[in-house]
């Protein structure tokens, strides 16, 4: 049996309950997980509230670390004992120990800790198919990243630097500003007191940005399409702040020919080689030193329900994590 987080019902926290589930033997392409540490992600609130449907009675969390206990026939890249990572459907992260499919699991460097791998699975993937696999972004060019204070915010600031990309991040404090900025922002703009279209051509000459990458969805929706340069991207990859309403394609045209894209990590990491080619990529920023994963809070597995709560009220930074 192993400590699980369930819901029976879309609704708020309260809804989050502490069960014990029998966990079983892994089938062919499955593995079996013993988890160190869980990570927590706002996909887990969409799914929580009904934002994203799911089939009730259902497990939470896409994100774990932990060691393997056992693997199912036809598994080569793993076996018992590794450590390992993953960000993966099915959900059902939030627990002490699961059997899942073994295609998206990862093995975890020894110089990365379990901490540090259920924190930046999910999130530090995310940033590798921003800037590797979504529109050419090259050294010299400029991002404007929504959020740069959050999980996915501060890998991008660092990942940014990292390749001599000028990344323009908004946050929603003088504080969480000036954490972007501490982790590779270029520019920082507050959007609670500053218009960040108006900043943003102030920092670029009146020239826009080549790309815009925003997971808060509805309120920036429409100051992000007046911020980019003609023929320029705008990546939605999240609805932090609700889902962007309908709107006229010719708004594209009239703005400058744009691009519009709404991305989701599942697409991206659903081939098992292409999966384990990205989370390499990812280890090899974090063991260079280039990023640095921050864990800025810890919750207990039973008070899951309280660090969601924090989560939606943006009163997070960087990573929170789940501890067992």
């Amino acid at each position: 049996m192993a400590r699980t987080i369930i819901i029976e019902a879309h609704g708020g926290p309260e809804q989050l309950k502490l069960v014990d589930r029998p966990v079983g033997e892994p089938g062919p392409g499955q593995v079996r997980i013993a988890h160190r540490a869980c990570g927590l992600n706002f996909i887990d609130v969409y799914q929580r509230t009904g934002l994203y449907p799911m089939t009730l009675p259902v497990a939470l969390g896409m994100e774990a670390s932990g060691v393997v206990e056992a693997v199912g026939e036809g598994v080569t890249h793993i076996k018992a004992g590794d450590r390992v990572a993953y960000a993966a459907t099915p959900p059902g992260a939030y627990c002490e120990a699961r059997v899942m499919p073994a295609a998206q699991v990862c093995p975890l460097p020894d110089a990365i800790s379990f901490d540090e791998g259920a924190a930046m699975m999910l999130k530090g993937l995310t940033v590798q198919y921003l800037f590797r696999r979504t529109t050419p972004i090259k050294k010299g060019d400029t991002v404007l990243f929504h959020a740069a204070a959050g999980g996915v915010g501060l890998i991008a600031c660092q990942w940014a630097k990292s390749e001599g990309i000028t990344l323009i991040g908004t946050a929603g404090s003088d504080e969480k500003c000036a954490l972007a900025k501490e982790h590779g922002a270029a520019h920082v703009i507050n959007y609670r007191t500053e218009d960040f279209v108006a900043r943003v051509k102030e920092i670029t000459g009146g020239k826009g940005v080549d790309v815009v990458m925003d997971s808060v969805g509805k309120d920036t929706f429409d100051g992000s399409l007046d911020c980019i340069k003609p023929f320029g991207m705008m990546i939605s990859f999240g609805n932090a702040s609700g889902k962007v309403p309908p709107f006229d394609l010719g708004i594209l045209a009239a703005k400058g020919s744009l691009k519009v894209t709404r991305q989701t990590l599942f697409t991206h990491i659903a081939d098992h080689a292409t999966c384990q080619q990205m989370a390499r990529e990812l280890f090899d920023k974090v063991e260079s030193g280039a990023v640095k994963i921050r864990i800025d809070q810890r919750f207990p597995l039973e008070q899951v329900a309280e660090a969601h709560r924090a989560l939606e009220a943006r009163q997070t930074t960087g990573q929170t994590i789940l501890t067992l």
